[in-house]
């Protein structure tokens, strides 16, 4: 399920009132999107998979609160709240939670080189 919130030029919210946990799954919402960047708040149930796939654009994930473990390229890395994980596009990525587990994903163009 995926719910979006109606933003005007500036726009501020107080993350842990969006936090919804669904009794299994992933609920997300787009709290905000422009022509650069998407921010998404996900939240997930505990012992969500989230099998491998890529992104074609660069993502940083930053946790809110929860507990999950993320394969990223080969490497397992512990979310929990605070931490901060940037995610190169096309890099392979999977995600299982331990227990509910919220985040924020931002999603950017990927910037070419222009040599």
């Amino acid at each position: 399920m995926t719910n979006s919130i109606t933003t005007s030029p500036s726009f501020i919210t107080q993350l842990r009132e969006q936090i919804e946990y669904p009794s299994a799954g992933v609920l997300s919402k787009v709290l905000l999107k422009d022509n650069a960047c998407q921010y998404t708040l996900f939240c997930l149930a505990a012992n969500t998979d989230i099998s491998e796939h890529t992104s074609t654009r660069n993502a940083t994930i930053n946790v809110i609160e929860g507990r999950g473990l993320l394969t990223l390229s080969g490497e397992d890395i512990a979310l929990k709240a605070g931490v901060f994980v940037f995610m190169p596009a096309n890099a392979p990525h999977a995600l299982k939670t331990e227990e509910n587990l919220t985040f924020l994903l931002t999603l950017s163009e990927k910037v070419t080189d222009s040599n």
